[in-house]
C-alpha cells in the first residue's frame, strides 16, 4: 500500500480563507435575514474593463478560424505578451529581456511552485505575519519541520513585522538561503520603502540568499519614492525573482494570468561545486510541468499594457483605493489603530481592548453582519490585529463605513 506525503499531515487542518467561508455561511443560515458584506477575502468586484473585453473577443474569434487558430503555447508564454511586460520594466528605468519573463496562471501558482527549484534542506525565512502560501508550500516540500504549539514551524525563520518595527522586517541573525518579501504587503498593506529594501538586497547579496520578492500589489503604490519593482535597486537583478499578477492590476481572479521574472544574473550553488542559473531551471520546470497560460488570456493580459488598456484599469485602481482611504477614516473614527491602505488595498486594524484576532471577527460578524480576515491566520504577529480589503463595491464599503459608526467599541 502506498503511503502518502507525510509533510501533508503537518499543514493547518484547513486554509485560512476556507476556515472563514465555513463561519460565515453557519453565520448566514442561522441569520438569513441579515446581509453580509465581505471585507475579507480579496477577490474583485469590478468587471474586466473594456479593453480587456475586446481583445478577449477577438481572440476568441481567431479560435474559431483554422487560419487563427492556437492549439499548445509556449510554456515561457507568448512572446506579444512578454515583450510588452519588457516595455512596462522600461517604462521604470529597469531592462530586463524577453527570456527573462514568464507568464503564468496566478502569482500565487508560480510563488507556490517556485520552491521545487531549492535544495529540501533549503532554510527559508518568512516576514511575519505573512501570506499562508509561502509557508504552506515549503511545509508540502519538507523544508518546515515539525509544526508548533503556536502555529510555527520549526525549520522556517519568522521575520515580525509589527508596529514597533514599522512594519519594516530586521534582519535573521543567522542567514537564510531564501527570503519571501511582499511589498505592497499582504496582509499589512504596508511598503517597504527605497531606503529598507536597498538594505535587503545588499543583505541578499553579502550573504548568498535569493529573495522572492511578491510585487502582485504593485499597481496600488501611489507614494513615488516606493519602488514598484525590487529591480529598481541596483544589484536586485542577481539576487531576487519577481512575481507579478494581473488578478488585483486588472481583475483577473477569474481569468489567471501572472509574469514571473528571473533574470539571467540569478545564480545558486548547484550542489557539485558550481553555480546554475535559476532561469533554466524553472524553464525546465515549467516545460515538464505546465502547458502555457490561454492565448485568449495572454490577449486580454496584452491589452491591459495598451495605453487604453492602461487607463481603464488604472480608474479601477484608484476606485479601490478610494475604497481603502474610507475604510481606513471609518475605523479611525472608531478610534483604532489603523495601518496600509494608503499604496495597498488593505487595511491592518489593531483590535480593542486586547481583543484577539478571531474574537473581533465574531464581533463584526454578529454586530454589523461584515466579514474581515482574522490577522494570526497569517502569523503569530498577526494575533490582535484583523485585515480588512478595499475590494467590495462602492456601495457595499459605504454600508460597511455606515454600519461600522454605529458600533460602542
Amino acid at each position: 500500500m502506498p503511503e502518502i506525503n507525510s509533510n501533508y499531515l503537518s499543514l493547518q487542518k484547513s486554509y485560512l480563507f476556507t476556515d472563514i467561508a465555513h463561519r460565515v455561511q453557519a453565520y448566514k443560515s442561522a441569520n438569513p435575514d441579515k446581509k453580509v458584506i465581505s471585507l475579507g477575502i480579496g477577490d474583485v468586484t469590478k468587471p474586466l474593463v473594456p479593453a480587456v473585453i475586446e481583445a478577449l473577443h477577438a481572440a476568441v474569434d481567431e479560435m474559431g478560424s483554422a487560419e487563427h487558430f492556437h492549439g499548445y503555447g509556449p510554456e515561457q508564454g507568448y512572446a506579444f505578451l512578454r515583450e510588452a511586460v519588457v516595455r512596462e520594466y522600461m517604462g521604470r528605468g529597469v531592462g530586463i529581456a524577453p527570456d527573462e519573463v514568464f507568464i503564468g496562471d496566478g502569482a500565487k501558482s508560480d510563488l507556490g511552485n517556485f520552491q521545487e527549484l531549492f535544495s529540501e534542506s533549503a532554510v527559508v525565512a518568512v516576514t511575519d505575519p505573512v501570506y499562508p502560501v509561502y509557508v504552506d508550500t515549503n511545509v508540502m516540500a519538507g523544508r518546515a519541520g515539525s509544526p508548533l504549539e503556536s502555529g510555527s514551524f520549526e525549520k522556517i525563520v519568522y521575520l515580525p513585522c509589527v508596529r514597533e518595527n514599522n512594519f519594516v522586517p530586521d534582519f535573521p541573525e543567522k542567514a537564510p538561503d531564501i527570503v519571501y518579501i511582499c511589498s505592497p504587503n499582504n496582509p499589512t498593506g504596508t511598503v517597504l520603502g527605497r531606503e529598507a529594501l536597498a538594505a535587503w538586497v545588499r543583505y541578499a547579496r553579502k550573504n548568498g540568499c535569493v529573495i522572492l520578492f511578491d510585487a502582485a500589489y504593485e499597481a496600488y503604490i501611489t507614494d513615488k519614492d516606493i519602488p514598484h519593482s525590487i529591480y529598481e535597486i541596483e544589484g536586485a537583478q542577481e539576487v531576487a525573482v519577481e512575481f507579478r499578477s494581473y488578478s488585483k492590476l486588472a481583475g483577473f481572479t477569474g481569468l489567471r494570468c501572472s509574469a514571473t521574472i528571473v533574470p539571467h544574473s540569478l545564480k545558486v550553488a548547484d550542489g557539485r561545486g558550481g553555480k546554475i542559473e535559476l532561469n533554466g531551471l524553472w524553464n525546465r520546470r515549467q516545460c515538464t510541468k505546465y502547458n502555457g497560460c490561454p492565448y485568449i488570456v495572454q490577449r486580454a493580459a496584452q491589452a491591459v499594457h495598451s495605453p487604453v488598456g492602461k487607463a481603464q484599469v488604472m480608474k479601477q485602481v484608484q476606485g479601490y483605493l478610494e475604497n481603502a482611504k474610507a475604510l481606513r477614516e471609518g475605523m479611525k473614527a472608531l478610534g483604532l489603530e489603523v495601518y496600509g491602505g494608503e499604496n495597498a488595498p488593505y487595511i491592518w486594524v489593531r483590535t480593542p481592548h486586547n481583543v484577539d484576532s478571531w474574537g473581533f471577527f465574531n464581533l463584526l460578524l454578529d454586530r454589523a453582519q461584515l466579514v474581515c480576515t482574522p490577522g494570526v491566520g497569517f502569523g503569530k504577529s498577526g494575533e490582535g490585529y484583523v485585515r480588512l480589503t478595499a475590494f467590495g463595491t462602492p456601495e457595499n464599503t459605504a454600508e460597511a463605513i455606515e454600519r461600522l459608526s454605529g458600533l460602542q467599541l
